[in-house]
């Protein structure tokens, strides 16, 4: 029953994000912030090369290979579109060479022209087609606007709609995109991936109860262990067992995720760095969370015992903003920490084209290499400590607000 709990949650968890991640806004599609920036200038953006590989896209990168991902686009005005990014023809950056049916490719992500002036199809772009401004909005909030040459005109391009009621400058556009990203595929790897490693583990447990554990036994009963002894068992008590499935599937899942965005030439995919991901992750533990509280929990929340009757009411209105703090304390500390690594990593790697143009410079090359590949290993050691702390602090924090919820008054 434990094991059938865990692969449920596991599998709600993934389907969650991947169905709400495109959107909710928080996918991290954006470029430089810069009055004008156009594309077909010379020289390496450190700024635009780090936010392209933390963001998710509509292309894999595998190496050098650009893997092509179905585009699911829908607008009210055209239908719903179905093809293979492919159908862009991809070159470099992810920036396509074609318009599909009046969608283009800019930078891995699907954009959309409105202008209807604009045939419909598969349409040849010139190279070096977009440019990127600033504008202000409305509200006197700064957007990214994209506009596209073609044949002597320009036309502008619309983000995908988001859900984030314009707080991370996104909102209701011309069309939505329910396209698997990148993000969504490595979702669906690591699922897969933990499915076969825990289901061989468990077949092994079965047919040899009593020989020592062996190959990935070895490896994973001791983390086992460590969650059951240290996490579940001091903060749930009694009551471990209930939740202890829903706890190692919350840590493992991070944990592989982490682990596969430090694999270096398979996309770097920022999974836990997406906001959507774990919002996801921290809204399904807000729901096992309240869920399960108990009759003390409740008094405890709205109407504090042993606290003065005039002070109740103020500690209540705490205490209920409380409950929705918790969830955006999960969501921020993952995505905030796992991004910041990606980003430094990327950093310092670029420190080998920043010295004097790379390849044109032997003085600025020699120590670009050097001080580049010494501090990108040393960040990426790092991150692996940080992709372990994290998926722990995540798991301890879910387990500690399980176990205060489900606490017996005293």
């Amino acid at each position: 029953m434990s094991r059938q709990l865990t692969l449920k949650i596991s599998l709600f968890l993934l389907v969650l994000a991947g169905i709400l991640g495109p959107q909710m806004g928080f996918t991290q599609d954006h470029h430089i912030d810069s009055d004008e920036k156009d594309l077909t200038e010379e020289g390496y953006d450190p700024t635009n090369t780090t936010l392209h590989h933390i963001s998710d896209q509509n292309v894999y990168s595998l190496g050098f290979a650009q893997i092509p991902l179905p585009m699911i686009l829908y607008a009210p005005e055209d239908g719903l579109k179905m093809f293979s990014s492919g159908k862009f023809g991809i070159g470099h950056h992810g920036n396509g060479h074609y318009a599909v049916d009046r969608y283009v490719l800019v930078e891995g992500v699907v954009r959309r022209i409105t202008d209807k002036s604009f045939p419909g199809g598969k349409v040849a772009l010139e190279d070096h087609p977009y440019t990127f401004q600033t504008e202000s909005k409305e509200d006197g909030a700064d957007a990214e606007v994209v506009y596209l040459s073609h044949n002597g005109n320009t036309y502008r391009l619309d983000n995908k709609s988001t859900l984030d009621g314009g707080v991370l400058g996104g909102g209701l556009t011309s069309f939505y995109d329910f396209s698997i990203t990148k993000n969504i595929v490595t979702m669906v790897v690591a699922m897969l991936l933990l499915l076969w490693v825990f289901l061989k583990s468990a077949r092994r447990y079965k047919d040899n109860p009593l020989q020592a554990p062996k190959g990935i036994q070895s490896f994973l009963e001791p983390i086992f262990i460590f969650i059951r002894d240290e996490v579940a068992k001091p903060f749930l008590g009694a009551a471990y067992l209930k939740y202890l499935p829903f706890l190692m599937t919350l840590f493992f899942l991070i944990l592989t995720l982490n682990f596969i965005g430090q694999i270096p030439f398979i996309g770097n995919p920022n999974v836990t760095g997406n906001l959507t991901f774990t919002l996801a992750l921290a809204f399904v533990t807000f729901i096992v969370v309240n869920i399960n509280g108990t009759k003390a929990y409740w008094q405890h929340t709205f109407w504090m015992p042993g606290v003065p009757t005039f002070v109740k009411p103020i500690m209540s209105v705490v205490e209920f903003i409380g409950l929705f703090l918790k969830p955006i304390v999960l969501t921020l500390r993952l995505a905030a920490n796992i991004t910041a690594g990606h980003i430094m990593i990327v950093i310092f790697v670029s420190l080998l084209f920043i010295f004097n143009n790379a390849g044109q410079n032997m003085a600025g090359s020699a120590p670009g290499l050097l001080l580049s590949s010494v501090l990108a290993m040393f960040m990426m050691a790092l991150e692996i400590i940080v992709s372990l702390v994290q998926a722990f602090v995540f798991t301890i924090l879910s387990a500690s607000y399980i176990g205060a919820a489900i606490e017996e008054a005293h």
